[in-house]
């Protein structure tokens, strides 16, 4: 007699599948090598034209109204440690949203989701391939920074590492409230774009929130990714940051801590909504 409780998923298999989307998109990435080469190479580029502003705007003695707001003159270190930070929400964003849409486009999505899996585990499946490049593209863009700018960190990197890792996991919930956006209006990249720009820009991404207008200014302080990016830059380049980074480390775990539970139980709702009415294949 065959013993079904061999077929019943455990969370090994959860972790087989989730590993397998993933290489799945790691070799898919592996085949188009000018791809790989162009996101190293699209950041150095516009790089390159802030450098020579920061340059044109210091004086004798430095950038010294950028340091008046953030307490460090190195420009270019506060904009490339932004940059590396949204790379990561861009992942997430792209990651998720995007192979969702592909696979309503593709008219696999309905097919993938019977499989015995937890429809969040798939869509964290799409995401793990973009972080580990994003990762490996960052460490890259670095060492080109570091060779064309001068760029070099004297803070605690792993300090900043580990404050990265609630803000990751935050992201995730904020990506699974992204997917279920994605499911109800069954479209993604310009939604990708809107969202990843305004949630960069907002949060600090390329400038000190501070400069910002004063009706603007309570929009990025509401944002909690704002602290993280601001607490990793206070680690890695010991300037001044908007609150202490021990509050902001905080501040990161709450929003960790609330954001998951909520974007899953938004995408639980929002799947469940689309499976009765039968528009989960739509695109």
């Amino acid at each position: 007699m065959l013993n079904l409780s061999l077929a019943r998923p455990t969370w090994q298999s959860h972790l087989r599948a989730v590993l397998a989307i993933a290489r799945k998109n790691w070799l898919h990435f592996l085949r188009y090598p000018l791809n790989a080469v162009f996101q190293i190479v699209q950041p150095v580029m516009w790089l390159t034209p802030v450098y020579f502003l920061g340059r044109t705007f210091a004086t004798a003695q430095g950038n010294v109204g950028f340091a008046a707001y953030t307490g460090i003159s190195d420009y270019m270190a506060f904009i490339i440690v932004g940059s590396i930070i949204s790379s990561y929400i861009s992942a997430v964003f792209w990651g998720m949203g995007l192979a969702l849409k592909t696979e309503m486009d593709s008219g696999v999505l309905e097919s993938n989701w019977m499989t015995p899996v937890p429809r969040p585990l798939l869509l964290v499946g799409q995401t793990l391939a973009n972080l580990g490049i994003t990762t490996l593209n960052c460490v890259l863009v670095c060492v080109l920074a570091w060779l064309l700018f001068g760029f070099s960190i004297s803070g605690n990197l792993l300090a900043a590492a580990l404050t990265l890792i609630p803000m990751l996991v935050a992201l995730y919930g904020f990506g699974f409230a992204f997917a279920a956006l994605v499911l109800l209006i069954r479209e993604s990249n310009t939604l990708i774009d809107v969202s990843d720009f305004v949630i960069s820009t907002f949060s600090g991404s390329r400038f000190p929130v501070m400069v910002l207008p004063r009706f603007l200014l309570p929009i990025s302080l509401a944002i909690p990714l704002t602290y993280g990016l601001d607490a990793v830059r206070g680690l890695l380049l010991n300037g001044t940051t908007l609150l202490p980074i021990g509050t902001e480390i905080i501040i990161l775990c709450a929003f960790m801590l609330v954001m998951v539970p909520t974007g899953y139980g938004v995408f639980k709702l929002v799947e469940r909504r689309c499976r009765i009415h039968g528009t989960l294949g739509m695109h």
